[in-house]
């Protein structure tokens, strides 16, 4: 009897995840039927990744995103818990829309500095408020929801594609290296299409 009851609480335990999973949009751009997908995995507090945002993501829109050649998702895999903190705030509206990711990058330097995790949370907290998003930043970084979804992420990317450090870029299912050189990356996607 016990054994059966524990077999149950698993399963339903189990559809519960997905349901959760479920629920929360993953933030894409570009052509869910495309032929070639890329997963960019980045924390918002890592430097390369908004540097990936501003000097690589614009090229990638133009050549290729505009152009529904590509789909692109932008996965979690926070570095540190100001990081976390970020991706839950960019994820907050739960509507796959990257406005508010792109956002964050931008302006990564106006609110990853301090000396403590409640410092860079001020400073997103002020940045998310003076941005029009009109969020609830306490509701956003409380969601347990999304706080499961984020770590999913991060779990996932470690264990499917040994991700190490951020950006790490993955296309059609390979890891790509080199993720600061524009020109390379495009002709290994021209190569896919």
């Amino acid at each position: 009897m016990k054994k059966i009851l524990i077999q149950t609480i698993i399963i339903f335990l189990f559809f519960i995840n997905l349901n959760v999973r479920s629920e929360i949009k993953p933030i894409t751009e570009g052509n869910m039927n495309a032929k070639v997908k890329l997963i960019v995995f980045e924390s918002l507090t890592c430097s390369h990744c908004a540097d990936f945002h501003k000097k690589i993501y614009p090229s990638l829109k133009t050549d290729f995103i505009d152009k529904d050649l590509i789909l692109i998702e932008f996965r979690n895999f926070p570095l540190d818990m100001a990081a976390f903190n970020g991706s839950k705030i960019a994820h907050c509206r739960n509507d796959g829309n990257s406005e508010i990711l792109h956002y964050l990058y931008k302006n990564q330097s106006s609110w990853v500095r301090g000396s403590t995790i409640e410092d860079l949370n001020k400073n997103l907290k002020n940045l998310i408020q003076e941005s029009g998003f009109n969020l609830d930043f306490e509701k956003c970084i409380t969601d347990s929801k999304m706080e499961d979804f984020i770590l999913e992420d991060r779990i996932n990317g470690a264990k499917n594609f040994k991700i190490e450090a951020t950006p790490t870029l993955i296309i059609n299912g390979e890891k790509f290296e080199n993720t600061s050189n524009y020109k390379k990356l495009k002709k290994y996607i021209e190569k896919l299409i």
